[in-house]
Order: C-alpha cells, then sequence, then structure tokens
C-alpha cells in the first residue's frame, strides 16, 4: 500500500489496524486483486452482445452455446511466481484458472497457453522455458484437462522474465450455474480441499510490485504448491455438489487466499462474514492467525451452503476423500469479523476490504513510429531468417508434452490458427489466444485493434463465428507514466475493435509491474477468443491441383514485423487496421467455408505472406509454385505484416463461384513435386519440401537440446 492508502485507511477506521488486519488490508488493496490503477479503463471495454450470459464481474464469463449449453471462458496470469519458480508458477496457474472455471458450476474442458520468453540462446531463458511448458503440461495432463492450443513469443525484451498467461474454456447447463456471491444470510462458509499452509503467503503483494535481482531466493515462499491430483478429486466433488443444487455461492481460494474469497462473496450484496481462522485444517503446525488469512495454498474451494444442506455435501466430500471444515459463517452486518481461539483478531467494515478506491497515474505519450526503409536483403536470405526464427517454427516441442487429445473433444488440434472442441454432434467451439507485442509497442492503440483482427481471422479460418473475447493485459509499473499512457491506448484500441464486430469481453486479468530491475516489458495485451463452429464444414487441408489465392490488400507494412525482429530493426510504423474491411474479409471468408468452397484457409498475421504459404506446405506436406507481379519491393511484399489477409486454397474448378463472394487473387498452385517455389517480380525463392519441413519441424527441437 501506499502511505496515502494507510493514511486512508486510518481515517476511515479511526485507528490503526492491528497486525491482522494490516496484513488483509495489503491483499485486498494491493494491485493484484483491486484493480485500482486499471478499473477505470477497463469500463471502456464492451462486455453484452446477444451471446453473452454473464459478462466481468465473477470469476469467468458465460456465452450462451445454444438454449440446453453454456460456455464459460477465463483468463489469469502467473507470470511473476513463473519468472521465480518456473515450474510451479506455471503448474497452479493453470489450477487456478480450472478452478474460477470450475466456480460457475462448469467442467473445465481445454487449456490455452500464450506464453513469452527471452531469446533461447541463454540458458536462463531455455530454462525459464522448459519448466514453464513442463508445470503447464503435468498439471494439466494429471487434471485431465487438455491443452490444445496458445501462442509462444521469445523476444530480448523479456530477458530473464517469462509471461505466463493461461486461458480455460469450460461447458455447463444453464440450471447449474453458481454465482460468486450470497444472496442471504445464515450461510455456512467451508473450504474444501486442501490444508492450509505457507506457501503463496504475500503472493499478490509480491504480485504487485517488480522484480529484484535476488527475486529467485527472496520471493519463493510466495509462489505456491502444485498438487493436481487433488486438483481432479476437486473438480469432481465439486461438480457433483453444483448437480444437487444446495450450493448457494462459490469461490476458488486463489490471490489473496481466504480473506479474498471470503470478503468477496459476501461483499458485493452488502453482507459481512465471522470467520472462525482455528477451524481451517492447517498442514503446518504454528501457523498464526494472519497466515492463515492471507495464505495462498492451492486446490482450496470455500463452498456457501445453508445448514440444513451440510451433511449432504460433506457425504459427497468424504466420498472423493477430500478433507472439509465450516471455517465461518454470513451475517447481515457489513463487517468482516476473524476469531481465532475464541479471541477477536480482526474486525473491518467490509466495504473497506471490496470497495478500494481508483488511482490515476500521471501519462506520458511516448511517440517512437518512425519510417524505415527496406531493408537490403535479398528475398532467399530474408527467407532463410525469418523462418528459422523460434518465433515462426513449430511448437511441436511444446504441444506435444501435452495431451491435447484427452476428454475426447479435440477436432482441430494444435498447430493451426485456432484449435476445435467438440460441443455436440452437429457444432463444435473454435478457440485462440494471440498477442503481438512488438506492434503494440510501436503503437498501443493500433497494435490492439490490430490484436483483435487477428483473434477474429484465426476463428473464420476455421469456419467459426466470434462469439466473445477475453484479455490479459501484461505491462511494466503503472507508476511509469509511458506504461499508463500505452496501458490506456491499449484499452482503447481493444475496446473500439471489439466493437467493430460487435463482441464482448466476459472475463479478463491485468498484470502490471512486469519488470526486473528497472527493466519493463514490452505492452503485451493477449485476447483469447471462441466462436461456434458447424464441424461438418471445417477445412480439411489443401490437395494437388488446387489453387492458391490471397484475399486482402498487402500495404508497405513492415514496421514490428518478424522480419524486422530478427534483422534487429526496433523502428518502424505498426500496421493500421482497416475495422470495415476487416469486417467485410471476415464475413466473406466464413461465406467461402460454409458453402464448402474452399479446401484450407490460413490468416496472414506474423511473418507475412510467405511465412503463411510455407506453413501451409510444412503443415501438409504438399509442394507449392507460386508467382506474384506486385509494384512494391520483393521483400516488402513477402513479409509485410497487413491485416485483413487470407490466404485461400480451393479447387480452381470452384474460383468463379468464390468469387462471386469475394476478391480472390490467384498467386499459385498445389503440386505434386517436393519443391517450394515463389517468385515476386524478379526474385525467386527454391526450397526443397524435406529441409522446409525439417526447419519447420525440427528447430526448437535442436534449440532445446
Amino acid at each position: 500500500m501506499f502511505p496515502q492508502e494507510e493514511k486512508l485507511i486510518r481515517e476511515r477506521l479511526g485507528r490503526e489496524p492491528n497486525d491482522v488486519e494490516r496484513a488483509m488490508l495489503e491483499v485486498m488493496w494491493s494491485e493484484h486483486v483491486s484493480y485500482k490503477s486499471s478499473r477505470k479503463w477497463l469500463k471502456l471495454l464492451p462486455t453484452k452482445n446477444e451471446h453473452v450470459v454473464l459478462g466481468p464481474g465473477e470469476d469467468a464469463g458465460i456465452i450462451k452455446f445454444d438454449d440446453k449449453t453454456w460456455i464459460v471462458i477465463g483468463i489469469e496470469s502467473h507470470n511473476h511466481p513463473s519468472a521465480v519458480e518456473p515450474y510451479g508458477g506455471a503448474a497452479t496457474g493453470v489450477g487456478g484458472i480450472v478452478r474460477d472455471i470450475l466456480c460457475m458450476g462448469a467442467r473445465p474442458i481445454a487449456l490455452l497457453d500464450p506464453i513469452r520468453f527471452g531469446p533461447l540462446e541463454k540458458e536462463k531463458n531455455r530454462y525459464l522455458f522448459e519448466y514453464v511448458v513442463k508445470g503447464i503440461s503435468d498439471y494439466g495432463n494429471r487434471i485431465g484437462v487438455p491443452t490444445v492450443g496458445g501462442e509462444t513469443e521469445f523476444d530480448e525484451s523479456l530477458d530473464n522474465y517469462t509471461l505466463v498467461n493461461v486461458a480455460c474454456v469450460g461447458i455447463m447447463k444453464p440450471e447449474h450455474l453458481v454465482h460468486s456471491y450470497v444472496t442471504e444470510p445464515g450461510l455456512k462458509l467451508i473450504i474444501v480441499g486442501n490444508r492450509t499452509g505457507r506457501d503463496g503467503i504475500h503472493g499478490v503483494t509480491f504480485a504487485s510490485e517488480e522484480l529484484s535481482e535476488n527475486a529467485e531466493e527472496e520471493d519463493r515462499s510466495a509462489v505456491q504448491i502444485p498438487d493436481p491430483f487433488t486438483e481432479k478429486l476437486l473438480i469432481e466433488a465439486t461438480l457433483e455438489a453444483v448437480y444437487t443444487g444446495k450450493v448457494r455461492a462459490l469461490k476458488d481460494l486463489g490471490g489473496g487466499g481466504l480473506t479474498c474469497a471470503a470478503s468477496e462473496m459476501v461483499g458485493k450484496r452488502g453482507f459481512g462474514a465471522i470467520i472462525y481462522a482455528d477451524k481451517v485444517l492447517l498442514r503446518e503446525p504454528g501457523m498464526t492467525p494472519l497466515e492463515v488469512m492471507i495464505s495462498e495454498s492451492q486446490e482450496r474451494m470455500l463452498f456457501a451452503v445453508r445448514p440444513e444442506d451440510v451433511e449432504e455435501l460433506a457425504r459427497i466430500f468424504e466420498k472423493y476423500e477430500l478433507e472439509w471444515s465450516v471455517v465461518g459463517e454470513v451475517i447481515e452486518e457489513p463487517k468482516f469479523i476473524v476469531y481465532w481461539k475464541g479471541s477477536k483478531v480482526a474486525e473491518l467494515p467490509i466495504d473497506l476490504l471490496t470497495e478500494v478506491p481508483t488511482i490515476e497515474w500521471p501519462m506520458k505519450e511516448y511517440k517512437i513510429e518512425e519510417e524505415v526503409g527496406i531493408p537490403r536483403i535479398s528475398l532467399q536470405e530474408a527467407f532463410e531468417k525469418v523462418w528459422r526464427s523460434p518465433n515462426i517454427v513449430a511448437k511441436r516441442w511444446i504441444w506435444e508434452q501435452y495431451d491435447h487429445e484427452v476428454q475426447g473433444r479435440t477436432v482441430v488440434k494444435p498447430g493451426f490458427d485456432s484449435a476445435v472442441l467438440k460441443i455436440n454432434e452437429e457444432y463444435g467451439i473454435a478457440i485462440t489466444a494471440d498477442g503481438n507485442p512488438n506492434h503494440c509497442y510501436l503503437n498501443p492503440y493500433h497494435g490492439a485493434m490490430g490484436l483483435v483482427a487477428e483473434v477474429v481471422r484465426n476463428l473464420v479460418s476455421v469456419g467459426a463465428k466470434p462469439l466473445a473475447l477475453v484479455d490479459n493485459l501484461n505491462f511494466a509499473s503503472p507508476e511509469r507514466p509511458e506504461v499508463y499512457w500505452s496501458f490506456a491506448e491499449t484499452v482503447k484500441g481493444l475496446a473500439d475493435a471489439a466493437k467493430a464486430f460487435n463482441l464482448a469481453y466476459v472475463s479478463g486479468n491485468v498484470s502490471f509491474y512486469n519488470e526486473i530491475v528497472d527493466k519493463p516489458i514490452k505492452p503485451t495485451p493477449v485476447v483469447a477468443g471462441v466462436g461456434k463452429v458447424k464441424l461438418s464444414k471445417i477445412p480439411k487441408g489443401p490437395n494437388k491441383g488446387d489453387v492458391v489465392t490471397l484475399v486482402g490488400e498487402t500495404k508497405r507494412e513492415l514496421g514490428g514485423s518478424e522480419l524486422y525482429r530478427v534483422l534487429g530493426i526496433r523502428k518502424g510504423i505498426a500496421p493500421r487496421v482497416n475495422l470495415e474491411v476487416e469486417r467485410k474479409n471476415a464475413e466473406s471468408i466464413l461465406r467461402l467455408i460454409n458453402a464448402s468452397l474452399v479446401s484450407f484457409v490460413h490468416d496472414l498475421s506474423r511473418g507475412g505472406l510467405l511465412v503463411a504459404l510455407a506453413e501451409v506446405a510444412a503443415l501438409f506436406n504438399v509442394g507449392m509454385e507460386v508467382t506474384i507481379k506486385t509494384d512494391m519491393n520483393p521483400v516488402e511484399f513477402a513479409f509485410s505484416e497487413s491485416h485483413g489477409r487470407y490466404l485461400v486454397v480451393l479447387p480452381e474448378r470452384k474460383l468463379e463461384e468464390a468469387r462471386e463472394i469475394t476478391d480472390l487473387k490467384v498467386i499459385g498452385r498445389i503440386i505434386g513435386s517436393n519443391s517450394f517455389s515463389v517468385k515476386i517480380n524478379d526474385e525467386v525463392l527454391l526450397w526443397n519440401l524435406d529441409k522446409l519441413k525439417d526447419v519447420y519441424w525440427n528447430t526448437l527441437y535442436r534449440l532445446m537440446d
């Protein structure tokens, strides 16, 4: 807390808070819990459309899939813990977002993992990468929730640090909805799951400040300990309890521990709580009430239940061999009171915990966009560098560690624009997650708009109609005027783009203070999207003889591109989005797919056209011959990251009908030979298909050997 906040608390209390109260207030007034620096700006985001059942304000958002099925989605960051202890930090990040989905009454069915690291040439970055992936893999595999997609990026601005965002999707019936808040007094509060230990104490406070050079030693105790086996039991027990209809409210004990879960559960409708902290089952002897109230031990849920229903639910918990204890009750009076062995150790007005004043930090606009000339490099040399980039090559090294087919719903697997999960025999959902800090660094507003457009393109490319979005905003300290300005601009860009597509943000997360020793990260918003797709219409892949076409206009837009990154160029002008064109092209692609006119569609984004062409060749083991005439420089045309573009592969006999829907520019053909040939004006790129595939599929393995 800041000195002026401490002064305000003393004034409102009329006294000094005691040690227990102070610890609880520090948790609730932390940036991580209170969103005090971001709340004002988040109000700009659209949160309603015809698909939204429940928007931001609870642990996850809910979207209507059909009359019998709702989709639940949420996203969280576990950046600081993963930078300090990558295995445990990443694993508990998975556990936390899974419980957020669970406490709405939904079964978690899939995970996405947008993750970012420093360059892999450095041993520390390889260590963080290896153990973050292992943490996600071990936890997700053991709880039986498939990791079906995500995004991985490597950038020098993240040297010795990592951004670990995890999204989770769940499925539920409307009648099983449980809210995270109570609507009546007299309910019993029950903790179910793991015992409470000293792990994770001050976790949210440490996540609300920048890391020091010695963070690995100093902050390790703030990282929680993962226990996926208990989580698996907790999932099944919680759902069985929810299906009884006897659960009045449900919260995950995550950041802020019991203090946060209980105060938010009772405070939303103006109730209070009495907590008997000595009734909490402990993992370690000698714990104090302060430690019990702010411990962030994992795999714990807080149930609110009528007294007469406690016994019935207890039988369910015991059936799954989960420990439980009644730790408090909901009261009419809006106070939060804590007892320890008969003595009152804390008493605070509930709104002092749950209604934290906002902070508006000073802002300073930065302008770093400037025109950069076209690099003097051949098409062959440029492709050689970009195609070998860890940001471009296949991430099979990651996803082969994940069980991405458990639960049997996965229709489109990792490695494509979106993953697709079967919901019923006819329809499924497409899910994807994207970020582009290099565009957002150059221009936060236009970078953020482009990010939403890319999410839409990724959903549309598999035939899905976009339904809703969630956002995870990763930034450095808001106390830096340039950072706070870039945050506000990012939110404005996310809002304007979503409105253009009639999309709503149903849940989200903000993570500030992502910096080590005065080295801030680039603005890194991540957006995940969900769409509805008819399973029979998903494009299956290109065939020999198909024509390769381009939809959308390629402009002179290399700013923030992967080509510039591999060449060490940090300036340029970020690509601009024409939202009207973007929406029109997305609608046209959906019409093409639903009319069964296409073999395959691929969004153009990082790496530009040449990378998209090579990805199709490598993914499907097909030769390709492409010829393009343009008034642009061949390298600029090949690697521009202009928005609004799709690669559309289709049988030549369907071309005329497809052109009645949209303008398709034929640029090449799928061929039977073992070659990948691209000619742009007078420059020719020729690669053997085997070499192309080897670089694509095996580079990450070689880097991690």
